[in-house]
């Protein structure tokens, strides 16, 4: 078949699918419609739309969600990674039982947030001070502020593809960005950041890296690529962020620990606030005692629900007691199982598919050819529709682009079925994915 033949079978076959997944999902529908009518598009979450409309959901428990159709699904999305204790954990609902009775909003500090921002800086070492935000969008933006407050200096470098929150978006056009002055990179290019390092130096405050691409299509950094940066910030007094919002759940320590780097500054979100709004930043005590408000001159970080009573005593029980490091390497060894066993099934069918990632976080793309940065994702809208969509008539989660990231219900049993569920899709639709 030509190239021409493929994508016009491509569209008959996906207009098939699609009929198939709006007669099977009628409810969902009308709610879509419904939603249209009062919000832009039918919906509050951009990331969250996919066509030709989402599931509504109803109900989650474990590893499952189950929409207005009725239907069940192993959710292997696990809410864009934040959802990584899976639905209703017994453990972070006792908590939460707990503070509901003792009350929300105090207005002051509460008896969990000490004991959360213990944790954290044990479990990650190079964060020897914490704050807390309400995501990782809002520790993005403190921990830039922070650098340019103290170092005097402008300019940001970031990387094409990364992603550090709604206003920090390096994926294309971004309209909405925070305007700072930004050095843009490309992804996993030692030479050509280090060019852009040492030629912006005197007005560069902070390079800011995400040590894995989530948004961008999960990525790994390469260690030398994370080590050269680490040095030249270090040569040129440049604060180093590393944007560990998903990428510190694929070790005990993060992925800062796998790399063996130490950055100036960590930020964190998504899971640990076990599904409640959460975010942070941290690392030297020479940058975040800048924040301290008994000091004459320090820098002020407001924010209503910083210290909010139920992601504080939530984001405790849960890095505590359920993500301990145990079941943190347990978890992602668990998903380079996944990942190995998918690229064996793509060999064996002989399809342009691969999928890429670390440990409980990977992105499915549709190439032979090796990923090392954004640049490099072949785009294939078509066929991340047809796969999304099979996949969910199947009874799977994932979202449009791609993206999963294994909540801890996830069993083996679980992993096992879904990757016969991508076997008989690629079976299925073979000849146009070869």
């Amino acid at each position: 078949m030509t190239t021409t033949d493929v994508e016009a079978a491509l569209r008959e076959v996906l207009a098939v699918t699609e009929e198939r997944y709006v007669a099977n999902n009628p409810r969902s529908e009308r709610r879509f419609r419904q939603a249209a009518t009062v919000m832009p598009g039918g919906n509050t979450r951009t990331s969250l739309y996919y066509s030709p409309f989402p599931v509504t959901f109803v109900a989650g428990e474990g590893q499952f969600l189950t929409d207005l159709d009725g239907h069940r699904y192993v959710d292997l999305l696990g809410e864009y990674s934040a959802g990584l204790y899976g639905h209703s954990d017994p453990a972070v609902l006792t908590a939460v039982r707990k503070v509901l009775d003792e009350g929300l909003s105090y207005g002051g500090p509460n008896q969990y947030e000490v004991e959360l921002a213990q944790e954290i800086t044990h479990r990650f070492p190079s964060v020897e001070l914490v704050r807390f935000t309400n995501s990782g969008t809002e520790a993005n933006l403190f921990a830039i502020g922070a650098a340019r407050a103290v170092t005097g200096r402008s300019k940001v470098l970031a990387f094409e593809s990364g992603y550090h929150g709604g206003v920090l978006s390096f994926r294309g056009e971004a309209p909405l960005n925070a305007p700072y002055p930004y050095v843009v990179c490309e992804y996993n290019d030692v030479p050509g950041t280090l060019a852009a390092i040492r030629e912006h130096r005197d007005d560069l405050a902070a390079v800011i890296l995400e040590p894995m691409l989530g948004g961008g299509g999960a990525v790994p950094a390469t260690a030398e690529f994370v080590r050269a940066i680490r040095e030249a910030t270090t040569r040129y007094d440049v604060v180093f962020i590393l944007d560990e919002v998903m990428t510190s759940r694929l070790a005990p320590g993060g992925l800062q620990e796998r790399l063996d780097v130490v950055p100036d500054l960590t930020t964190f979100g998504k899971y640990i606030g076990a599904g409640f709004g959460f975010g942070a930043f941290g690392g030297s005590r020479r940058l975040m005692e800048r924040f301290d408000p008994s000091v004459p001159g320090s820098l002020s970080h407001p924010g209503t629900f910083n210290n909010n009573t139920v992601t504080m005593a939530a984001g405790l029980v849960g890095l505590r007691d359920v993500f301990t490091p145990e079941a943190a390497r347990e978890l992602n060894a668990r998903g380079d199982r996944l990942r190995d066993r998918l690229n064996s099934l793509f060999i064996e069918y002989d399809v342009a598919v691969r999928a890429t990632g670390v440990g409980s976080i990977m992105g499915l793309h549709f190439q032979r050819s090796p990923i090392v940065s954004g640049r490099h994702i072949a785009p294939a809208p078509d066929k991340r529709t047809l796969l999304h969509l099979e996949l969910m008539l199947r009874g799977f989660y994932i979202a449009r682009r791609g993206y999963l990231a294994l909540p801890l219900p996830v069993t083996d049993t679980d992993v096992a079925s879904f990757v016969d569920a991508v076997a008989d899709v690629v079976a299925t639709h073979r000849r146009l994915l070869r």
